[in-house]
This record gives structure tokens, sequence and C-alpha cells, in this order.
């Protein structure tokens, strides 16, 4: 398979779990509804979701180490088809959060095992610019995820928005089956878990890491989660929630390709991070300024910019020290993460206070990114 054919099928396969998150969005008011919850048990699909994913993040990862990135990939897709069937059939609320957990521990195959084989054959700048063209693509997913969503959700209510990902991870599983080289080394350093988990919980710049992409991206969720009701308090359809998706994606897009243009003209990781932070903070200060109105979406353009322009730095340098343990290392920095998205979105969904939010985030990531040393984060 060749470079070329590879990032394409990357990019769908990184897109998945995000598409599979913001699709479930529009859909969260017609669950509310349809078990008799309340908004905050609603928004906890969402928390569930993230957190089951931070540990089918741990387990692909290590699997992907230990039996190949082909097998685990397929294995992955397979389930979350499978979860998607049990959500669509689910009774309860508890039986749908039970077949979301199951469907996000699949999903999670997407991220760490696509990661993993880009990171087997691409090094260095080429794999920062690879990961810049990633997100350029991931900036679609928004806007393709809760556009379909809410026009599912409008015609066949939060079912539909389950047999579509249904669909989609079937799709995904038949072209993995048919093109998904197998990319891990011939001769695999087999690390123990502990070994590597030690070496990272004493890393001060994997933390770093750990707590930005963590931060950009709660800033980036909280408004999946919290928007369909903040929408709904002002009057405003589902549908209109979707359409935001499209104009925050240009946003998302904008960060990304800005983001390419200014590696390209010198400036280094790290003063890119903290030109996000800067950004983020800005928009959560001019979300909070207006969202007793529609037009609060506007400042939510730069939170999603700043998402654009930090993630590809953050991801593609903050492994460049675990190269003989690629597979391990990003399960478990896709685990402190992860954990930390789902804890973060808890607390967003208990506070039900989407400025605020915004606001906090930017500002901790303004404030890790000004602490960061010159060798930070460190060269891949």
């Amino acid at each position: 398979m060749n470079s070329k054919s590879l990032l394409v099928l990357a990019i769908a396969l990184l897109m998945f779990p995000q598409i599979a998150q913001t699709l479930y969005s529009p859909a969260l008011a017609d669950i509310g509804q349809a078990f008799a919850v309340g908004p905050q048990e609603a928004v906890q699909t969402l928390s569930v979701f993230f957190l089951a994913f931070a540990f089918g993040v741990v387990v692909w990862g290590r699997l992907c180490d230990r039996i190949g990135r082909r097998p685990s990939m397929l294995a992955g897709l397979a389930l979350y088809a499978g979860a998607s069937v049990l959500a669509m059939s689910a009774s309860s609320f508890n039986a749908l959060l039970m077949a979301q957990a199951l469907a996000a521990f699949g999903a999670a195959v997407g991220s760490v095992v696509t990661q993993t084989v880009l990171r087997d054959r691409f090094k260095g700048a080429e794999l920062a610019q690879v990961f810049s063209v990633m997100g350029i693509a991931l900036a679609a997913s928004p806007a393709i995820g809760l556009f379909a969503g809410a026009s599912l959700v409008q015609g066949f209510g939060y079912r539909g928005v389950l047999g579509c990902l249904l669909l989609v991870s079937s799709a995904l599983w038949l072209w993995c089956l048919r093109t998904l080289p197998e990319t891990r080394p011939q001769k695999v350093t087999t690390l123990a878990l502990f070994e590597t988990l030690w070496r990272m919980l004493h890393d001060r710049d994997i933390w770093r890491s750990t707590l930005l992409v963590a931060l950009f991206n709660i800033a980036l969720f909280s408004y999946y989660s919290l928007g369909p009701f903040v929408f709904q308090r002002l009057g405003l359809s589902a549908q209109w929630f979707g359409y935001s998706g499209v104009i925050l994606a240009l946003g998302s897009g904008l960060g990304a390709w800005l983001n390419k243009r200014l590696l390209h003209r010198g400036l280094n990781g790290l003063q890119l991070i903290r030109l996000a932070a800067v950004s983020a903070l800005a928009g959560g200060g001019g979300v909070w300024l207006m969202q007793g109105s529609g037009l609060f979406v506007m400042p939510m353009l730069l939170v999603v910019l700043a998402f654009g322009m930090a993630i590809p730095n953050i991801l593609g340098s903050a492994l460049a020290n675990y190269g003989d343990r690629l597979g391990t290392a990003g399960a478990l920095f896709g685990l402190f993460y992860y954990l930390l998205i789902g804890g973060g979105l808890m607390l967003a969904a208990w506070g039900q206070a989407l400025g605020e939010t915004l606001v906090l985030c930017g500002a901790l990531a303004l404030l890790l990114a000004g602490s960061g040393s010159k060798r930070w984060p460190p060269s891949s």
C-alpha cells in the first residue's frame, strides 16, 4: 500500500471516533426525552464514551504491539459494530450507557492504532507534516457529525444516528480488511507495561502534553455536549445546532491550515501551542459574554481554531522519546488524556456552564504552555 493510499485510510480511521462523538451530540436531547432523563444525565453518555475510550486505548495500543496493527484494528471495528446493534435495541437508559461504553472501547482502535501506524511509517519533520494534514482533515469531522446527526435525529430519532454509525463502522471494517497493511516492525521490543507506565508518570513533558491535549479537547467537546441544551434554551432547533458545526469546522480547518503555514515559516511547536492557548482563552471569554444569544457561536470559532492549531503539534511530538515502545507508550498517553477528558466533561455536564468551562480551559492551557521550556515539545 503506497503512502498516499495509507494516508487516505488513516484519515478516515482517525475521523471515525470524532465523527462518532459529534454525530451523537444532536441526539442527546432526543435521548433525554426517550428515556425520561434530564440534560445532566443525557450528557453523561458522552462522558462515558471518553472514559471507556481511555481504557480501550490502553488495550488496543498494547495489543497492536503484541498481535499487530491490522488484527487489532479489525477486532476493534467489529466490536464497535456489535455494540451499535446492542445500543439500537436498548430498552433502558442504563442499557444504552453500557452499549455506549462498549462502542467507545471499540472506537479507541481508530485513534491509537492509526497513530501507531503513522508513527511506524513516518518520522521527524515528515511525521509533523502528516499530523498537520490530519488536522486539516479532522476539521471536517464536526461539520459532518453535527450536520448529519441533526438531520438523522430530525428524521429517525437517536436510533437513526446509531444505525448510521453501524453502517460507517462496517464499511471501515471492510476497507481495512481489503487494504490495511501490517506495519509493525519485525523486531519489536517487548517491554513491561508497568515499566513504561513508571517512566511516563515521572516524565514532566508527558504530563504537560497530556494536560494540554485534555484541555483543548474538553473545550471543544464541552460545546458538543452542552451546545444542544444551550440552543434549546434559546428556542433554537437541533437543526440549527447542526448548522453550527459547519461554521465551527471552518474555524478548525483554518487553525490546522494556519498551523501548517506557520510551521513552514519557521515557528516552532511551543510558539504555536502558546498562540493556540491565547486564541482559546479569547474565544472562551467571548462565549461567556455572548451565551445569552445565538451569536455565541462566533467567538467559539476561536476555540476550534485553537484546537486545530495545537493538537497536531502536541500529538506529533509527545512520544518522540519513546520510539522503542510506540504502541504501549501511545496507549498509556491516550489513557492519561482520555481519562482527563472524560472527567472534565463530567464536571462540565454537572455545571452546565459552557462559557465558564471554556475560559477555565483556555487559562490553564496558556499557563501550561507558558511554563514550557525551549526543549519542549521535544523534536520528533
